[in-house]
């Protein structure tokens, strides 16, 4: 096989190729570097001098593009060692049983060597625009490595711890679930300090026998806190009291609670919706802060209570943390705003297409009810 590129200098190792294998119980086949700069699993998108892992998915199995990833820069595959027969001798390969196990086995060495302070977040809708804002606040006090997109189920959550560096000083994992007894061998991974449900609303529900079903699922996060460890919850859902129930049952002994409603933790006090934004004061865990979110809706300052609650759990400057929100942005498809240029004057289009439950199509209407439009302007869903 023709030597991969090489990656850039300044681009730092991620994982040591022997500490890789260790891991991964993987036996070496080929020449290998030393390390490697990051994971993949798309051949499209890998990176030079990353590790491309050959996952076997509902649809495509990674084996059919390990010759292309290798040829796109890919410093080594991990494959299957029923396919090793499939690729040259001189291929860099790491062999293992079965990929995706050895994708959990390197994430669960991802988190034992790793120092950061660790946020789950988990919830029927706001999963990744909170995880996004906990990215946002916390690296403004250290480096903070957080979840790609949604990358929150089976595969997504082992890829993301694995991609880890050793370096951080906070990590932000999204886990979701379709159904009971997802989320509890996902957080046994990921091991948190803090545990976050956003909100329980009827969202897959044709998967459970009610919605409480639904809540009870989204507790599963709580059983794989560390000791000590907080759960974060919404006080203003109904399903509160079987989050808190739940998380008790759990062993946890530290529950915050956020919202509007006046025992939350972490209250709301007065906020003001803008076209761009929002302003908000709130009292985070005792402490009155005032603060600008870069994200309009009532759903973002909500969760944002989260964010700054979890942020000061973990024990990040929460000044800082607040201020950083000024820079938070919808992400695509969730908000983002997009001016069209029209013969006539300005047409905004906001962009909800990512995903749609009916929790998030009112978020969505709140904040298209809120934009501000000219005299002969018009508001069209």
């Amino acid at each position: 096989m023709p030597p991969a590129s090489t990656p850039p200098a300044s681009t730092p190792p991620l994982w040591t190729t022997g500490d890789m294998a260790a891991a991964m119980a993987a036996e070496a086949s080929g020449p290998l570097r030393d390390h490697v700069v990051g994971l993949s699993i798309d051949s499209r998108t890998v990176s030079a001098g990353e590790a491309f892992f050959a996952i076997v998915g509902d649809r495509l199995d990674g084996h059919d593009f390990v010759t292309k990833a290798l040829a796109n820069g890919a410093a080594l595959a991990v494959v299957s060692q029923a396919r090793r027969s499939e690729f040259p001798a001189d291929a860099p390969l790491l062999v293992v049983p079965d990929v995706l196990e050895a994708l959990r086995a390197l994430a669960r060495a991802a988190r034992a060597r790793s120092p950061a302070k660790v946020i789950a977040v988990t919830g029927s809708v706001g999963k990744t625009s909170t995880k996004e804002a906990l990215r946002v606040a916390l690296r403004a006090d250290g480096e903070t490595h957080a979840s790609t997109a949604s990358f929150n189920n089976h595969w997504g959550v082992p890829l993301s711890l694995a991609r880890l560096p050793e370096t951080a000083q906070y990590a932000v994992f999204e886990i979701g679930m379709n159904h009971a007894g997802e989320i509890t061998p996902l957080v046994a991974m990921v091991r948190p300090d803090v545990a976050i449900v956003t909100t329980v609303e009827p969202v897959h529900l044709e998967f459970f026998p009610d919605i409480t079903g639904i809540a009870d699922a989204k507790a599963e996060i709580f059983t794989g806190l560390v000791p000590g460890g907080t759960a974060v919850i919404n006080r203003d859902n109904p399903h509160f009291a079987r989050l808190e129930r739940r998380a008790a049952q759990a062993g946890v002994q530290h529950i915050v609670s956020f919202g509007e409603h006046p025992k939350a933790d972490a209250r709301l006090m007065k906020y003001a919706l803008q076209e761009d934004g929002s302003t908000v004061e709130a009292s985070i865990l005792g402490t009155l802060v005032d603060y600008r979110i870069g994200a309009p809706g009532r759903h973002f300052v909500l969760n944002s209570l989260a964010v700054l609650a979890a942020a000061s759990l973990v024990g990040a400057d929460l000044a800082l943390a607040a201020l950083a929100l000024a820079g938070q942005r919808p992400a695509a498809g969730r908000g983002t705003r997009i001016d069209l240029g029209m013969p006539e004057g300005r047409a905004l289009l906001i962009d909800e297409s990512y995903n749609a439950n009916p929790t998030s199509m009112r978020a969505a209407l709140a904040v298209l009810g809120g934009a501000p439009i000219g005299a002969r302007g018009r508001r069209i869903a």
